[in-house]
């Protein structure tokens, strides 16, 4: 059985290592929900929840080992970062062909569409890709 963390320093975060495979988005999105209700980010769930459906794949396809770990922190009294950490150095680019035969790679597009702002954050040993969503202002 899988557990999640909380950081007791610095922003608050929640983050649970999964197996490299597909039902763990489930698990992942179970994680993410359950952050933002916390946090009071109601708001920003479903966006959030695709968002790190879309990292877990990206993860799936480019990691080399048996894991990965989702990371949920809260950056803000309105702002959410979702990241994925796998063990490949392979750079995350958003593609930018439009071949309809292509049914894979066009996650990416998706978050960058979704997110406030997302990225790669390279370490000695793999990367996260993250994004950050902010909830917005109601008139």
């Amino acid at each position: 059985m899988q557990s999640a963390t909380s950081r007791s320093t610095g922003c608050p975060a929640y983050s649970q290592t999964l197996p490299r495979e597909p039902r763990s988005a489930v698990v992942a999105r179970r994680l993410v929900r359950a952050s933002l209700t916390l946090w009071g980010l109601e708001s920003l769930i479903d966006d959030a929840t695709l968002i790190v459906t879309e990292l877990i794949g990206h993860a799936i396809d480019h990691g080399r080992l048996a894991s990965i770990r989702v990371v949920v922190s809260r950056h803000s009294e309105k702002a959410v970062r979702v990241g994925v950490v796998d063990r490949s150095k392979a750079d995350s680019k958003r593609r930018v062909d439009s071949d309809d035969d292509l049914l894979r790679g066009l996650g990416l597009l998706l978050v960058d569409a979704l997110a406030d702002r997302w990225g790669t954050e390279p370490y000695r040993w793999g990367k996260q890709v993250w994004a950050v969503l902010r909830e917005r202002e109601t008139p």
